[in-house]
């Protein structure tokens, strides 16, 4: 099964105590997915707390200060299998002091589950992680509008959030969204559907897991390969082998190929494709292999292999959105950073801010002189070394980039090309 099934990544967001953690203890509870012993230490700290319930949210709260508090504070992965699909799920924070935690939970997701509270609607982080998803090209939404017990399954409370959330989201651009009422402490609707709501006729959410389409969400058309490692044996038998190692970001590539070298541009063909288990015949992301190339070709990390009519951009002006994430230091413009792109690394200047955005109300502030934490901004950005890039509406894997502070060393910010000049 590990072999055949398909991977979904998906990430919970939404507001403080709307229940993700509940829910994510919920779907491995009812998959029986836990170890007896997993189950038996939350039930013990359940106890001790004097719950009179089984608190299915330790299983992902795992810090000290999150079962304390009773917040999720640091992103939590966990994994799952069905017989359909195998998941890995992202329990990114609530707090607004946390969104980018939530940001990084979700960049690498397909599918993102933002919860509302049923009590409460939609509120400004419901809004403003939905905006997010948009932002980071988040393939899939679902709405899970969470506590329906606490409102007696009422079937107007639900149309209500449903129909409000669905006019915000058509000032996004949210390319499929699913809105499924539950209830996470009651596992309503979560593995099975519930009796409790016969007025909703759609899918429960574990069922609409294992079925998205997410085959079509890879980039297979732009091939893009970027180096990250030369691998050049010296034993004597394999002395006359070199193959470039590295992760498929998109695309297919199959021996035989035409390819281009990015940023010399010489071109070649593949001579050959390489994994731990031996050649194949085509690879394709998130394949981790390595590429043989006929010819002698100067090629080392940060260099980008790519079809010949089918190239990213080269440049060294770019104009993206960035989310930051430095509580010490704002962005300015004038600001040098270091730039990690793929597997290119280059240093960079702020040459400009055109705006600073509202993610409550999308207004734009162009009269902002700087991006504080979880701040969002249109910049201007120009690089020491050309970035092989695309736009990250049309390619995720190449069109993002991390900011990191060449003093400290933190990554302090995560950027989205917008455009490339």
């Amino acid at each position: 099964m590990n072999d055949t099934t398909e991977l979904l990544r998906f990430a919970t967001a939404g507001s403080v105590d709307d229940g993700k953690s509940t829910l994510i203890g919920r779907l491995l509870y009812d998959t029986k997915t836990l170890f007896d012993d997993q189950l038996a230490a939350v039930e013990a700290v359940s106890k001790s707390r004097g719950d009179e319930y089984t608190d299915l949210a330790l299983l992902t709260d795992g810090l000290r200060a999150e079962r304390e508090q009773g917040i999720t504070i640091d992103v939590a992965y966990r994994y799952f299998a069905t017989p359909k699909r195998k998941f890995i799920i992202a329990d990114t924070p609530g707090h607004i002091q946390y969104t980018r935690n939530m940001v990084t939970g979700a960049s690498t997701a397909d599918l993102a589950m933002i919860l509302v509270d049923a009590r409460k609607g939609l509120v400004e982080q419901s809004r403003r992680h939905a905006f997010l998803c948009s932002l980071l090209r988040v393939p899939h939404l679902v709405l899970c509008v969470n506590k329906m017990d606490l409102v007696d399954y009422d079937a107007e409370v639900f149309k209500k959030i449903a129909d409000e959330f669905t006019a915000f989201a058509t000032k996004l651009d949210i390319a499929d969204l699913t809105i499924i009422p539950v209830s996470a402490l009651r596992g309503d609707n979560v593995v099975n559907r519930s009796d409790k709501m016969p007025w909703y006729a759609g899918s429960s959410l574990l069922h609409h897991l294992e079925s998205v389409h997410i085959a079509s969400d890879r980039n297979l058309v732009d091939a893009r390969f970027p180096v990250q490692y030369v691998i050049r044996p010296h034993s004597n038998a394999n002395h006359d082998y070199r193959g470039y190692a590295g992760q498929v970001a998109s695309g297919v590539l199959k021996p035989g190929d035409e390819v281009m070298v990015l940023p010399s541009g010489f071109t070649t063909t593949i001579a050959g494709i390489d994994t731990a288990d031996g050649p194949v015949d085509q690879a394709y992301p998130p394949m981790s292999v390595t590429i043989r190339l006929d010819g002698e070709l100067d090629v080392s990390r940060g260099d980008v292999i790519c079809r010949p009519n089918n190239a990213p951009q080269v440049s060294q002006d770019i104009e993206a959105m960035i989310c930051w994430m430095d509580e010490k230091q704002p962005l300015r413009r004038g600001r040098k950073y270091a730039i990690a792109h793929t597997t290119r690394a280059a240093r960079g200047l702020i040459k400009d801010l055109y705006y600073r955005l509202d993610v409550n109300t999308l207004h734009r502030d162009e009269d902002a002189d700087s991006l504080g934490l979880n701040e969002i901004g249109r910049v201007k950005l120009r690089t020491t070394v050309p970035l092989l890039c695309d736009d990250y509406r049309r390619n995720r894997a190449t069109g993002g980039f991390i900011v990191i502070d060449e003093a400290t060393n933190r990554t302090v910010g995560a950027g989205m090309i917008v455009e490339a000049a």
